[in-house]
């Protein structure tokens, strides 16, 4: 058969029968075989249609029979399903290009890669893409995928087309409200089909601090996690002070992960914020933790990385960072990665994924193949996944990302699979259909409808006035500024003449309608009976909301747990703005640009509001909508003073998150 002479009937076979979520090259071969083709078929295959998944997640079994495959057709004993022709291909491993080349594909997966001629076999297609370069699909070594507030089969039309083919997912986010649901929820949407391949990181931080209480996972619950072949390693631990300290309670448990990770050959991924000094970072190192993500400066990461660590920079800081390694003299970029760690679809419609990351990078001064290197074989490596991903090399997925320019890192094309799923940002196939069961809805347990009451605090017997530990959002002291605060009617009052205001922690999984609340400065609504919530507080994921009523605040709060999660604004008594994250109280099962239009709106409802603002410690934290608010609530260093949700060991909230000392929240 002559596909030059027959491209429609070819690609109408090839595009709605190979992009099948199973037994690709099988299917493909049945339907050339029964369409008329002038009695072309494939030798036969030294498998069983059983045998082979190709857009499925890791088996062995199945893995072996496909590298069988490969071996006969890089060989040229067998038929390849794609030869791609292309200008120039990056050879990550050195940095170097090969040009006029040639990439064969089979089954998914890259069969052959050399100069133009070299390969002796034959394809089933041929496709000239000569005027393009080709480098490996971008991986994200450390990202929350929960932070695109997508679910995973939406995430893959919105990143795919801006090079991201694979990502390591730090999943102590969703660990933390389905912790036994954490490996069935990463890998569902790939084995419907999905092209994005995930390898989940299950949490360490669950609970965020052992201080904290609901989910939780130790090293019995690793150890299980590590015999699925997907599974990456530990997501990042967080917890210095468990680890350091024996009488911490989170202690024992943290170890034991660590230990089940270590065993299994997995990878311990680390979180040193704030930690700058050379004991704390040899200590650091001495604990197997092997990355840090949170270096905010070129010489902590310098020092990071002459300590055996692997540095992973975010955008923010970036810039500074590979300027000042580049002046201390950094030849050997290989334990260095770019990482996009939190990223809002919105955020990533504006400025782009991990090709934003590389394009960073080239700016801040890195010759375009190292900051490739950064994105792809370089976090491969660190996460020991070479044999699938990094490279353009036999064996790994036929993912490639397609350049019309190197320097500016424009991407034309992004194949995944052997397939070809994007031109310019437009996604070629249809989302995946995932049917997410109801543990994935049924989060939001708040056990009953909220009063204003929930949210008052009672002073003391016959007092004027009442003192309140008042916090700011980025409190990293262990200062806590006291306010003397006015009592009407028996309850402690809000004073907004000092921007103080009410932030409140719902417990949203026991069913107990637990609610803890205090008084923090310059971070809530001026407006009269406005209030704000959300579903997405991290580490813990219980519901924030903060507010300048009562009333306001059980309002908010009341409409999000009926939508199963999200945002929520209460603008002078009345909604006037919502986010829904059905999924997991984190995330909506629907198109990137559908969430987006809903944060766009949040945003436009909240620039009716006036809010509070103080300046803090942390430079991100900004006047006006304070969405920062859910980072706020963090637990791990360098926080030390916050409120959590109530507990035996701290029935007001509010907790010392490194020595586990509490205080009332007026006295």
């Amino acid at each position: 058969m002559d596909f030059q002479q027959k491209p429609a009937i070819f690609f109408g076979i090839y595009t709605s029968n190979c992009f099948n979520p199973r037994n690709v090259a099988v299917r493909c071969a049945v339907l050339l075989r029964v369409a008329g083709n002038g009695g072309f078929s494939l030798p036969p295959a030294p498998y069983s249609e059983q045998d082979i998944d190709v857009t499925g997640n890791i088996d062995f079994k199945h893995e072996i029979a496909l590298r069988k495959n490969l071996v006969q057709v890089a060989l040229g004993h067998r038929k390849a399903d794609v030869l791609l022709r292309v200008g120039r291909v990056l050879d990550t491993a050195t940095a170097t290009w090969i040009d006029d080349a040639e990439i064969v594909m089979s089954q998914g997966r890259i069969a052959f890669v050399g100069p133009k001629g070299s390969f002796t076999g034959q394809a089933v297609r041929t496709f000239d893409r000569s005027t393009l370069l080709a480098v490996p699909g971008l991986g994200e070594v450390h990202k929350h995928i929960e932070s695109s507030h997508i679910t995973p089969e939406y995430e893959a039309a919105l990143v795919l087309p801006r090079g991201n083919t694979w990502t390591c997912e730090a999943s102590h986010e969703l660990s933390n409200v389905l912790p036994e649901q954490t490996m069935d929820f990463w890998l569902k949407a790939r084995e419907a089909g999905s092209p994005l391949k995930i390898f989940p990181l299950p949490g360490s931080a669950v609970p965020p601090t052992g201080w904290e209480h609901g989910a939780r996972l130790d090293g019995n619950d690793q150890t299980g996690f590590m015999s699925n072949p997907m599974t990456a390693g530990l997501d990042e631990v967080m917890d210095w002070p468990a680890l350091t300290r024996s009488e911490n309670p989170g202690h024992d448990r943290l170890w034991s992960m660590i230990e089940a990770t270590m065993a299994a050959r997995g990878v311990v991924e680390g979180h040193g914020a704030g930690l700058r000094d050379l004991p704390g970072i040899n200590a650091f190192a001495a604990a197997g933790l092997a990355s840090d993500h949170e270096a905010w400066t070129a010489q902590e990461a310098w020092d990071k990385l002459r300590h055996g660590l692997f540095v992973q920079l975010r955008v923010h800081t970036m810039d500074d960072i590979i300027k000042g390694l580049l002046e201390r003299g950094l030849r050997d970029w290989s334990q260095v990665a770019v990482t996009t760690d939190d990223r809002s679809a919105t955020d990533t419609l504006r400025l782009g994924g991990a090709d934003y990351n590389v394009r960073c990078a080239i700016n801040a001064g890195l010759a375009p193949e190292i900051a490739v290197q950064l994105a792809t074989i370089n976090p491969a490596r660190h996460m020991r996944l070479t044999p699938w991903v990094g490279s353009i090399s036999p064996g790994r997925y036929a993912d490639i990302v397609l350049l019309d320019d190197l320097d500016s890192f424009s991407i034309s094309q992004v194949w995944a699979d052997g397939q070809q799923v994007s031109d310019g940002l437009d996604y070629l196939p249809d989302p995946v259909s995932v049917e997410w069961p109801d543990w994935a809805y049924d989060t939001i347990n708040i056990g009953r409808l909220l009063t204003a009451d929930d949210f008052a605090i009672p002073a003391h017997p016959d007092r004027q006035t009442m003192q309140a530990p008042v916090l700011r959002p980025f409190h990293w002291s262990d200062e806590v500024p006291v306010y003397t605060l006015p009592v009407q009617d028996g309850v402690v009052q809000r004073d907004a003449q000092k921007n103080i205001t009410k932030f409140s922690i719902i417990d949203r999984f026991s069913g107990q309608g637990a609610v803890t609340k205090m008084f923090w400065l310059g971070c809530g609504p001026k407006d009269p009976d406005t209030a704000l919530c959300c579903s997405m507080a991290h580490d813990k994921h219980n519901i924030w909301c903060v507010g300048s009523s009562d009333q306001a605040m059980a309002l908010a709060v009341n409409q999000l747990a009926q939508m199963g999660g999200g945002w929520v604004l209460v603008h002078r008594g009345q909604v006037t703005a919502r986010v829904r994250y059905e999924i997991a109280g984190l995330m909506t099962a629907r198109r990137a640009e559908e969430n987006d239009a809903e944060m766009r709106a949040l945003y436009a409802a909240a620039k009716e509001v006036e809010w509070m603002y103080e300046p803090s410690f942390h430079p991100r934290w900004q006047p006006g909508f304070p969405e920062r608010l859910a980072i706020a609530t963090l637990t791990c260093a360098p926080w030390r003073w916050n409120l959590v949700a109530k507990s035996d060991h701290a029935p007001e909230g509010l907790i010392h998150v490194v020595t586990g000392e509490t205080r009332p929240v007026v006295f």
